[in-house]
Order: C-alpha cells, then structure tokens, then sequence
C-alpha cells in the first residue's frame, strides 16, 4: 500500500462516521433524538476532558445540557433496541469463524446513594470495597479486532428488593435480582442464539467457577476456556471411588516435561510466551468433547500459575487452548479504551435506562474505532473487507 493510499483511508473517517450515524438511526423514534444522539456521538469523540451533559452540550454548541441530559432521561427510545444495533454492526465487522466471546465485568465509582445499582460492593477496577455500580459486559474479539457488544447493571440485592428505590430509578418490573454469573449466562446463551460465530468463550474466575455457566455452554456443544480459583473443589470418580481435589494439586502432579512454552496471544513487546500444561478429566463426551484442566505459569516465576478450566474437541491442541486464554485481555483493553478516551465511567444518569443509554452510545461509539482499525488490518493484510455470515443488509 503506498502512502497516499494509506492516508485516504485514513481521511474516509469522516464518511464511516456518518454511516455510523445512520446505520443505529433507527434505535431513535424522532429527528430531535437522532440529532442530538449524533451530536452525543461527535462529544464522545472530541477532546472534551469529561464527558458528561454540560461539556458535550458545550462541544456541540448547544447553549444548556437540557437536550444531552433529555436524550439519556426524559426522552422515549429503547437502549436495547440501540445495542441491537452496535453488536451488529461491530459482528459485521469482526464476525470469524475463530472469534471469541469473552464476560466480564466492571466498576464505576460513585458519590451518594440514588444512582441505580449504587452500592459498596467490591470493584475489580478499584481493587477493593468501593461505593459503586458494577456493570457485566460482553465483548467480541477476532483478528480483525474487538470492541464491546453487550451490557447489563448489576442490580444488588438492597436495590432489587426495595420496590421505593427500584420506582425513583425506573428499574423494569421484569428486572429480578441475579448474580453476575448468572446475567453472563443469559447474556451469553442469547449472544449465541442471535448465531454469532464463536470458537470459545471466555471469561474470568467469577464466571468460570459457577456449575450453571460451564454446564450451559457444554449442553450448548460450546468451548470455553474459564479461569477458575487454584482451591476449586473438583469431585472426581477414580477407581469406582469419589476423590475430592483442586486443580492446583492435579497440576502438581504433572511431570516436567509436561510443561510446554506457548504464546498467550501478543503484547507489547512481542508475543506473550507463558509455560502451559493440561491433564483431561471425566470422560469424553458423546459429541468427541473434552474437559481439561488446564495451567499457565510464568517463565519467570514458576510460584505464579493460573488455572482454568477448558471444554473443547478432543483435537484441540494445547497451543490453541493457550491462544484462547490469551484472548481474555481484549475485554481489559475495551474497558480501558473507553474509559479514558470515550466517557465510559462519566455517566452521570441516575436511573435504569440512562445507564444504560449512555453505556450503549459510548459502546457505539468504540465500535466505530474498532472498525476504522479493522479496515486498515484488512488493507494492510491485502484482504477484502468480507463480513460475519450472519450479516444482513442494514435497515
């Protein structure tokens, strides 16, 4: 690719941001609410420090925050009908058949106590008991790239059960109290559902060591590979008999020669090389499916291991089995990127909807970034931009 062909890709941006615009139009019921979403979108990406009501009301020249806090609040359109839009859009980008699905989590810091969800929980983000709401999300990531495709508030149980709070916050009737692994495992089954193509799903221990999450996926014919804690009790039958054990103490028992050296996907400075073993436990399934309990140690520091639990075919190598696990990060660096560059964490809504409208629009918003770079990789790769099989015409 020469150099001015480079720089007018570059320069189309302007172009793919009004397709964009137009391609999550729908999700808004009237012209005002589409423009002023539009001029929402052009905020999250300026250089406005915060982006909250008044700074994006400054940025798009509008003399009060009435219209930029009305689109999050008063107004009437559906924010799930809009991330409908944004995972479609960033599936039709991304969509590969060796794609991956990865849960997790977030936090949000928060003053007072009437935002929705808003309690002292524990926040990964913090790394201890914070005042905050906690959001679970769902990201997608393929070798084009990855951005995030879903999203839920984590309603406590101080909040699902108390019928006054739920009402000042507009919490839906239909919104019940449920733990994170089990959102995950509703969010994900109706990922899969909608035929997104995933070769694993991914997610951290909080996933990993629930029963119902692993047990869904495995009914559903669909590897995982699950961080799980180093003491989870596993009960296996050997010999006719129970043994109760822990997969750091069956990793203990592999040999050394059992340890293999694998890249975990690229960083930094190159390619993330970790040692790898895995020992299979239970029995192959009908469907040629094998579980594993599978490690990652550091070559520096042989005390530091990570342990998951993977579900795949009995042909998936180890080398896969490691890529797959290094594939988890995506989600960090989604979090990452749109916190401190799109406003993430700025949210200044206090009820249900306007958490999650202003989730949805910055999701959108880093959808449109991961697709800019995706055309790039797949210009740079000399490869036309084809999309997910499951891609449709847009409306």
């Amino acid at each position: 690719m020469t150099v001015s062909a480079y720089a007018e890709r570059l320069s189309d941006w302007r172009k793919s941001l009004e397709d964009l615009k137009l391609f999550v139009a729908p999700a808004f019921r009237r012209v005002e609410q589409r423009r002023t979403a539009d001029a929402f979108i052009d905020g999250l990406l300026s250089g406005a420090e915060r982006k909250t009501g008044w700074m994006l009301s400054e940025e798009a020249g509008f003399d009060k925050p009435y219209r930029i806090q009305s689109l999050l609040g008063r107004s009437s359109w559906s924010a799930d009908a809009l991330c409908d839009l944004v995972r479609k859009y960033a599936v039709d980008t991304l969509g590969d058949p060796e794609g991956v699905l990865v849960v997790d989590e977030t936090g949000f810091l928060k003053k007072g106590e009437h935002s929705v969800g808003v309690a002292r929980q524990y926040s990964g983000t913090a790394g201890r008991i914070e005042n905050c709401q906690i959001g679970v999300f769902a990201s997608y990531a393929s070798r084009w790239g990855h951005a995030l495709i879903d999203r839920q508030l984590y309603l406590p149980k101080a909040w699902a059960e108390n019928p006054g709070r739920r009402a000042k916050v507009h919490v839906p009737e239909d919104v019940e109290f449920a733990t994170k692994p089990q959102m995950a495992r509703e969010m994900v089954s109706r990922l899969l559902d909608e035929g997104i193509p995933c070769a694993f799903v991914l997610a951290d221990a909080v996933y990993g060591s629930d029963s119902g999450f692993r047990r869904m996926l495995e009914q559903r014919g669909q590897s995982y590979v699950l961080a799980v804690r180093s003491t989870h009790t596993l009960r296996l039958v050997e010999d006719g008999h129970f043994i109760q054990t822990d997969p750091a103490t069956l990793i203990e028992e592999l040999g050394a020669k059992t340890w293999q050296a694998h890249a975990a996907g690229e960083g930094a400075k190159g390619p993330r090389l970790y040692e790898w073993a895995r020992l299979s436990i239970g029995k192959q399934s009908k469907d040629g499916f094998v579980t594993w309990v599978l490690a990652r140690r550091s070559r520096h520091d042989p005390t530091s291991v990570t342990y998951y639990f993977a579900y795949a075919p009995a042909s998936t190598t180890l080398a896969e089995l490691a890529a797959a696990a290094g594939l988890r990060w995506t989600i960090e660096e989604c979090f990452l990127r749109a916190k401190d560059d799109l406003g993430l964490d700025h949210c200044e809504a206090r009820s249900w909807h306007g958490w999650h409208r202003h989730m949805s629009l910055v999701m959108a918003v880093g959808a449109f970034l991961t697709k800019l770079s995706a055309e790039q990789r797949r210009g740079l790769f000399g490869k036309p931009n084809k999309t997910s099989p499951r891609a449709s015409p847009s409306t």
